[in-house]
């Protein structure tokens, strides 16, 4: 699925509420909020914070679908077209960092 297509299925999933999108700092709280759990999980799986034996286990795909569809929720009750963004930052990302790193040898 590419990210238009993740997006017109977010808003058919919200648009069914008559609640509809929440404001944007609402929006923003609850992405917080999804970034928090997957900061959580990757330091349970990589950092020094041991899970407690009563957690739940957490997959951490999920965690990272979570904050994407914030992301979605976001972008559409803002109408920003994703695919063009996302395409647009790439190329600034090229153009900016293409000689900041070591490149890889060529096997």
């Amino acid at each position: 699925m590419d990210l238009r297509e993740a997006q017109a299925r977010v808003d058919a999933w919200i648009s069914q509420f008559e609640e509809g999108y929440w404001p944007p700092m609402h929006n923003l709280a609850r992405l917080v909020e999804e970034v928090g759990e997957l900061a959580r999980e990757l330091n349970h799986l990589y950092g020094s914070k041991p899970k407690r034996p009563d957690e739940p286990d957490q997959e951490l795909a999920m965690e990272l679908a979570d904050v994407l569809f914030v992301l979605l929720v976001i972008a559409n009750e803002q109408k920003i077209d994703l695919d063009d963004a996302l395409t647009r930052v790439l190329e600034k990302y090229r153009a900016r960092d293409s000689q900041r790193w070591a490149r890889r040898k060529e096997v």
